[in-house]
């Protein structure tokens, strides 16, 4: 019983104070540094002309097609055809041989749809096309 008295007397606990603290700088660091990277974007800068110009995140952009279950493909919100889709994906391996295609295909989708698009890809010059799909529960 006297040992309990006396680890309550001595005040053994963590003190939060510096834990609030940092917590605060760090807050107030990344509201400041928030706060620069927009004024630098909305600075007033007329922008020189060029032939190609693009921004330079442009040919990292990777191409989804995804697949209903009634094997229609689509990239970006639109329907494709094949045709369009193989020339599509060899027009972006033209401009960056690194290109990636991820395909998702509905679970109701017929196997087929999905190895058709695949093989475009591959045909078409994409090494390893990423087939997307979701963690079960």
């Amino acid at each position: 019983m006297l040992i309990r008295a006396r680890e309550a007397e001595s005040g053994l606990g963590l003190d939060m104070t510096p834990m609030i603290d940092i917590v605060f700088n760090l807050l107030i660091f990344f509201l400041v540094a928030g706060g620069i990277q927009q004024a630098e974007r909305e600075m007033k800068i007329a922008l020189p002309f060029a032939s190609s110009a693009a921004p330079i995140s442009a040919a990292l952009r990777e191409i989804i097609v995804n697949i209903d279950a009634e094997g229609r493909v689509f990239v970006s919100g639109r329907e494709i055809q094949d045709e369009e889709l193989r020339q599509m994906v060899k027009d972006a391996v033209a401009a960056n041989p690194e290109q990636k295609v991820v395909v998702r295909g509905d679970r109701g989708a017929a196997y087929g749809a999905i190895v058709r698009v695949l093989d475009i890809c591959k045909s078409s010059g994409i090494q390893e096309p990423y087939l997307d799909t979701v963690l079960s529960e």
